[in-house]
């Protein structure tokens, strides 16, 4: 277990967050990876897309596995102008995780929920590491990340 990996560990665990933290000998880096490494559907998987708006905040949009977020739906919903999406080394810095293994908590940012995540009744999403995993309860998500349920899928 690297050291991302036993960060989330350490923060689920601190947070008494009944979580399902899972690690492979593949990479889970695309959601199509990470269906296969679990022999799971595509559809119980979030991607979070990282974003930083005017201000240089961080805003993470997580959606469903097979959709894609909108920088343009994030501004009007925010009253914002179109936020852009962070580049590799913006991810590391804001997160501590490298693209691929970023979870949908654990650290500093403005997350944003699709509704059709909330409609699941548990999710994986990253783990720490482009090998690694969590399967967690929707509800449960929200009330560590205190994330705002809106929609920010095109």
């Amino acid at each position: 277990m690297n050291s991302h990996e036993t960060k989330v560990k350490e923060f689920l665990s601190s947070n008494n967050v009944k979580a399902e933290h899972l690690v492979f000998n593949q990479s889970c880096h695309s959601v199509k990876e990470a269906a296969e490494a679990v022999n799971g559907s595509e559809d119980d998987f979030v991607k979070n897309i990282c974003m930083i708006d005017s201000n240089n905040e961080l805003i993470v949009a997580i959606v469903k596995g097979s959709n894609r977020a909108s920088t343009t739906r994030v501004a009007k919903s925010l009253n914002i102008e179109k936020p852009r999406l962070a580049n590799e080394n913006e991810i590391i810095e804001r997160t501590g995780f490298p693209p691929g293994g970023v979870p949908s908590f654990g650290y500093q940012a403005n997350f944003l929920v699709d509704p059709k995540v909330t409609h699941m009744d548990y999710i994986y999403t990253g783990g720490g590491s482009e090998n690694s995993l969590v399967k967690i309860n929707v509800q449960d998500l929200l009330k560590i990340n205190q994330g705002t349920i809106i929609k920010v899928s095109k």
